[in-house]
């Protein structure tokens, strides 16, 4: 994507014009070197550097962030890691397969299999049977080292909570459209959620993972199933293209209040 199509670039640049720093934007708007009395800071894709490099790396691994969290006592939907053998076998356990139709047995409802890193919703499938499970296997694994599995549940709602330091800057639902998926690039919208129990409920699980992982800036799905409040995952890139469509000085606020943090 074009950086001038990305409101994080954007609001970046204009962070910085605003405050006398230097601002190049480079590797086609996904490097953002910005500088100041010889101070030199990065942004890099939707990371804008106030993360810690093994807190970045936990929120981008499900089956890792879910493990922490289960740790910590926090309610999530558990992901399970698989490698691709592609990686060989004196890293990959034998018998995956196996485990893998042992959790489609154990979860009759099926299972959703995803990328293990990354995020959108891209490559994200349900399944209900082997021949499924191996369809969608071998897809993932054409482009990918790893993969999660979760049991497929019904969620009824999904809240976004995007924190910097613990305070909320951001908190919003995602409507969902046709699409089972509550994915923003599959059709959700973002829908600001007002101030009430649903939203205590979801900044304070919210907070309480970010806390589990050590992590200061992030954007953490949480999924109401039945009556009770899961963490379905922690972002460590902050991303708010299709919210900034609507609300684009609520975008630029939360970016500037970051990149205050970045430059305090």
């Amino acid at each position: 994507m074009p950086h001038d199509q990305r409101i994080f670039v954007e609001a970046i640049c204009r962070y910085c014009r605003a405050h006398g720093i230097a601002c190049e934007v480079k590797s086609g708007g996904w490097l953002v070197v910005m500088e100041r009395d010889g101070q030199r800071r990065l942004a890099f894709g939707y990371d804008i550097g106030l993360n810690s490099a093994i807190a970045h790396r936990i929120a981008n691994d499900k089956s890792a962030s879910s493990d922490v969290l289960a740790l910590s006592d926090i309610p999530c939907i558990p992901h399970t890691m698989f490698l691709s053998p592609r990686l060989g076998n004196h890293i990959v356990p034998e018998g995956s397969r196996d485990e893998m139709l042992a959790l489609l047995r154990t979860h009759p409802d099926g299972l959703v299999i995803k990328p293990n890193e990354g995020t959108s919703g891209r490559s994200v499938f349900r399944v209900e049977t082997a021949s499924d499970l191996d369809s969608a296997v071998s897809e993932i694994f054409s482009s990918h080292l790893s993969l999660a599995i979760s049991p497929y549940i019904e969620i009824a709602d999904e809240i976004r909570v995007t924190l910097l330091d613990d305070l909320p800057r951001v908190v919003y639902r995602k409507q969902r459209g046709s699409d089972w998926r509550h994915n923003l690039e599959f059709g959700a919208e973002p829908v600001l959620l007002e101030q009430g129990d649903a939203r205590e409920a979801c900044v304070a699980l919210a907070i309480r993972a970010a806390h589990a992982i050590g992590i200061r800036f992030a954007s953490v799905d949480v999924v109401r199933v039945g009556t009770e409040w899961k963490v379905l995952e922690i972002n460590s890139g902050v991303m708010m293209e299709t919210l900034g469509k609507l609300h684009p000085e609520l975008v630029h606020a939360t970016y500037t209040a970051a990149l205050d943090k970045v430059f305090g």
